[in-house]
């Protein structure tokens, strides 16, 4: 006669043993470590090159003006968005990876965030380096104000791509609902700034000129600017290329209008001053105006992986 066999029962994430065992109960601990982990020893060759420290004796090609093309952006795309998928696909499964495309792929969100987003990252940088400067605005060349646009768009599909599926899509959707929007804030926005901070040594962060300085006000920056890119998260209902355009917004302003409207104060210390004084000044407006909350509503749909845990 024949005898059944107990069903088989599947272990919980605390049973399991093993790296999908340990990503499983430490989702951001294993993302924040493959994301650094797997852009840093794809830099190493960039860092290593005459772009960077010039232990190897080679360089690499130039892409539209700059080796970052071909040097940093590999390691970008291998980092944090990489990263994401994989600890999504093994901590949350397919319906977990669904929800991040979806977040990925938010595009329909009213016009008024698209336009206050692409007008007023500019408007914001341009106010604050006229604060800044004892000269006048110079005006742009034509070529430039032709180019902007394609040269916002191209950076959406390269740093935005890159860097926001796991620093906004992944990892602040969790560590909110874990630690409230704004703890949670200021613990990413360090951990974002680290992630930058081998390429200091390399083109990318002006090598060998580079100052402690400099350094330290791109992580205060990544901090306060984090602020603000939160509520853009929160208040457009979780839309990645909103975060996307206001990220990228940023880089465009200064590596393409900025030192044409302010030779006077074109230098990369100057320019990290700037940048700092706006981020924060946009940051202390988004805490007095939503109270420190950032427009996060607990109510919106978990991300939790299937044992149900949210981080």
């Amino acid at each position: 006669m024949a005898v059944n066999s107990p069903p088989a029962v599947e272990e919980s994430p605390d049973q399991q043993t093993g790296l999908r065992g340990f990503i499983r109960r430490r989702p951001l601990v294993s993302f924040f470590v493959l994301a650094n982990l797997m852009s840093w020893i794809a830099w190493t060759p960039y860092v290593l090159s005459a772009t960077g420290l010039g232990v190897l004796d080679f360089t690499f090609p130039s892409v539209l003006g700059t080796t970052q093309f071909a040097g940093v952006l590999p390691g970008a795309y291998l980092g944090p968005i990489f990263a994401a998928y994989l600890v999504t696909r093994i901590a949350d499964g397919k319906e977990g990876v669904r929800r991040w495309l979806g977040r990925m792929t938010k595009w329909r969100v009213s016009w008024v965030w698209y336009v206050g987003t692409a007008v007023g990252v500019p408007a914001v940088l341009v106010l604050t380096g006229a604060a800044l400067s004892d000269e006048a605005i110079h005006m742009p060349p034509v070529a430039l104000l032709v180019a902007y646009v394609p040269g916002l768009l191209l950076q959406m599909v390269t740093t935005g791509l890159a860097e926001e599926p796991g620093w906004r899509d992944f990892a602040l959707a969790r560590m909110q609902r874990r630690f409230g929007p704004l703890v949670g804030t200021l613990i990413l926005g360090p951990l974002w700034g680290l992630w930058h901070l081998p390429l200091y040594l390399s083109e990318w962060g002006g090598w060998p000129d580079v100052t402690w300085m400099r350094i330290g006000e791109f992580f205060a920056f990544c901090c306060v600017f984090s602020v603000v890119v939160t509520w853009v998260f929160n208040r457009t209902g979780q839309s990645l290329p909103l975060v996307m355009l206001l990220h990228v917004g940023v880089n465009n302003f200064m590596s393409m209008a900025y030192a044409e409207l302010f030779p006077s104060i074109a230098s990369p210390e100057q320019a990290s001053r700037v940048t700092l004084l706006a981020g924060t000044t946009a940051a202390l407006v988004v805490l007095a105006a939503t109270r420190g909350r950032l427009g996060y509503s607990p109510e919106e749909p978990a991300t939790a992986d299937p044992s149900g845990r949210a981080a």
